[in-house]
């Protein structure tokens, strides 16, 4: 099973930009689709973005739809979230999660390996 490390969360401005990386360990990234997932301050983990093994299909929670964009480098075993036109509301923990279904990251759960998290703070 893989071991994820988010990285690059911080504040931000409202408005601004802001992209998050999730370093895998292990030779079998290529064979797990990826996904973020974010947990506000006293609210429940919620579903952000998803991508399948290769590349080619995503699926974005509807909050964030047009703002973040996700992708992935298998030959670096990094998938990342890049963040525009950020809101106060996007404040949060973010973290990612391998499974071997897109499926169910698609449907905004997984089985699978987590990140510890990185923090994202937008100020407005």
């Amino acid at each position: 099973q893989v071991q994820l490390v988010e990285s690059g969360g911080g504040l931000v401005q409202a408005g601004g930009s802001l992209s998050l990386s999730c370093a895998a360990s292990g030779r079998a990234f290529s064979s797990y689709a990826m996904g973020w997932f974010r947990q506000a301050p006293g609210k429940e983990r919620e579903f952000v973005a998803a991508i399948n093994f290769s590349g080619v299909l995503t699926r974005y929670a509807g909050s964030v739809k047009g703002r973040f964009t996700i992708s992935r480098d298998n030959a670096k075993n990094t998938v990342y979230l890049q963040m525009n036109s950020r809101k106060p509301e996007d404040t949060a923990v973010y973290y990612c999660a391998a499974d071997t279904y897109y499926a169910r990251l698609g449907a905004g759960y997984s089985y699978g390996a987590w990140g510890q998290g990185t923090q994202v703070t937008v100020s407005s």
